[in-house]
């Protein structure tokens, strides 16, 4: 029984260092870019990630007020994905010269035919 627990604290451990690799990967892609969306997705990730290693600790250790950690951080994470998507969204349309709110999406519609047509 104790070889299967050494076992498993092996295979969490190296769980844990291959996460905190793609960490540091996600992190040089989210500097590197090339686009917006890019650095949004490896934000995404990271937070993802950290979620997942909390998840492991939390068997390691076996404390079980971790998983209430990871279940805090999935939702700041997820609102903090809703607030950079949002940011990129307007910053979008401004660099368009759309308007962002409801009534003008006949006009932004318009607009786009109209800069179609024209080359």
């Amino acid at each position: 029984m104790e070889l299967i627990q050494q076992a498993y604290n092996v295979l969490m451990t190296a769980v844990i260092i291959i996460l905190a690799a793609l960490i540091i990967l996600s992190i040089i892609r989210s500097i590197l870019g090339p686009g917006i969306s890019d650095r949004i997705i490896a934000v995404n990730m990271i937070g993802t990630m950290v979620i997942m290693i909390t998840a492991v600790f939390s068997v390691l250790l076996n404390e079980n007020y971790l998983v209430d950690v990871c279940l805090i951080y999935a939702m700041i994470s997820f609102l903090g994905v809703v607030v950079l998507c949002k940011v990129y969204t307007g910053v979008y349309l401004q660099r368009k010269q759309m308007r962002a709110d409801l009534a003008a999406i006949e006009d932004n519609l318009k607009r786009q035919e109209e800069e179609e047509v024209e080359p």
